[in-house]
């Protein structure tokens, strides 16, 4: 088995890291593009891209320049102060929302996709006021693991051991646009959705669904926020998955792609919407620091330069017509570089395990799926070199 760790103490009770993830079974230490390294030497082909994060492959040289360069210039200042990495960087995401939404908007740079989820929430409330702060979000979502982003997760098990869960939030029925209709009222600041589901199953959402959600909000008097950490910045075959619909919406959540692999998020917003906030009202001591930021301005320019929308909308359709048409796979879903094959016989974690012994890095997004979603820039024979290595395991016939 390759060696998971180089601190081997001999036991979990030693572990230097919080036991909040399972044991790893690889270290990685090296990647390129798609191919991953381990510490014994072993390739793989990541086709999860550290959950949908280096959508550019692994140390894009783009990026990567762009990193190192800011590294030797300048790493952070505070928000007390400017910097121009950060200043490229929100007017690189402010110029694709308006070419996307033909609207005007601000952004806040935050660390993570849960924050994003936390700055677009109290915007939320900022503009609904007193007595107007629900959020309504979906059964079967993923918003962050914070407190705030997690009540508006859907995964009523995940609230548990955390209870009791601010208050606030509720939750409707995924692709059921009745019955947030009759949710959406005068208390609701906002609507808060994922163009698709991916940690509840990859589940995109149904046509019109978006569609119907924007009306609602606007009948109501409430933001239509659009959750896009996982479907932003080309991964659906648009550049960000409620272009699938058609919609437009006041605040737009994003993360994971934007910095591809440098911890990084933002919330975007209407100009309007974001003018609710006043100094005071939020804040982080990282958000625009240069060094992240630099990596921002580098990923929405490299993905202009390769049409990344066209990169993953040709390649997902490659690489979802070749699952598809594989025996054990029952049916494929999603959108562009976004998938989940559904297995047959329903085995998706010990699935999971055999390609990654066959060097193939998938998870199981679900106890009967596979999540595929591969750099943008995967190449048409790293598609056919990880779908033969699904057919084979899968000729194995069922786990037992």
């Amino acid at each position: 088995m390759t060696r998971t760790h180089e601190f081997d103490t001999g036991g979990l009770d030693q572990c230097p890291f919080m036991p909040v993830f399972s044991p790893p079974r690889v270290m990685f230490e090296r990647g390129l593009g798609t191919e991953l390294w381990d510490v014994d030497g072993k390739r793989y082909l990541d086709f999860l891209s550290g959950l949908g994060v280096v959508s550019l492959g692994h140390c894009n040289p783009t990026v990567t320049v762009a990193v190192a360069e800011q590294a030797g210039r300048l790493w952070h200042v505070s928000n007390l102060f400017a910097n121009p990495a950060a200043a490229q960087a929100a007017s690189a995401v402010v110029d694709l929302m308006r070419e996307v939404t033909g609207e005007d908007g601000q952004v806040f740079f935050t660390n993570s996709g849960a924050e994003a989820v936390e700055c677009a929430i109290k915007l939320a409330r900022k503009c609904g006021g007193r007595g107007r702060h629900r959020v309504v979000s979906a059964f079967g979502s993923f918003h962050g693991r914070t407190l705030a982003a997690l009540a508006a997760t859907g995964q009523p098990a995940k609230h548990e051991p955390f209870a009791p869960m601010p208050e606030g939030f509720a939750h409707v029925a995924w692709g059921d646009a009745d019955e947030s209709a009759a949710m959406v009222d005068g208390t609701v600041a906002a609507v808060l959705i994922e163009s698709v589901q991916g940690e509840g199953g990859v589940n995109p959402a149904p046509p019109g669904y978006l569609a119907a959600l924007r009306r609602q909000c606007d009948d109501a008097g409430a933001l239509l926020v659009v959750d896009e950490i996982q479907t932003g910045f080309a991964r659906s075959g648009q550049w960000f998955g409620f272009q699938h619909d058609g919609v437009v919406p006041d605040v737009v959540t994003l993360a994971k792609g934007i910095g591809n692999g440098m911890p990084i998020g933002a919330c975007w917003a209407r100009r309007s919407v974001a003018a609710a906030f006043e100094p005071g009202d939020h804040g982080s001591t990282y958000s625009g620091t240069a060094l992240a930021t630099s990596a921002v301005s580098s990923v929405v320019g490299e993905m202009r330069r390769l049409d990344a929308p066209a990169l993953a909308s040709t390649a997902g359709r490659r690489l979802a017509a070749a699952l598809a048409a594989l025996p054990g796979v029952a049916a494929v879903r999603g959108r562009g570089l976004l998938l989940a094959a559904e297995l047959a016989h329903g085995a998706a974690a010990t699935t999971c395990s055999q390609l990654l012994d066959a060097g193939i890095v998938v998870n199981a997004v679900t106890p009967t799926a596979l999540r595929f979603a591969p750099p943008l820039t995967v190449s048409n024979a790293e598609i056919d070199e990880a779908v033969a290595a699904v057919a084979a395991v899968l000729k194995r016939g069922a786990p037992t």
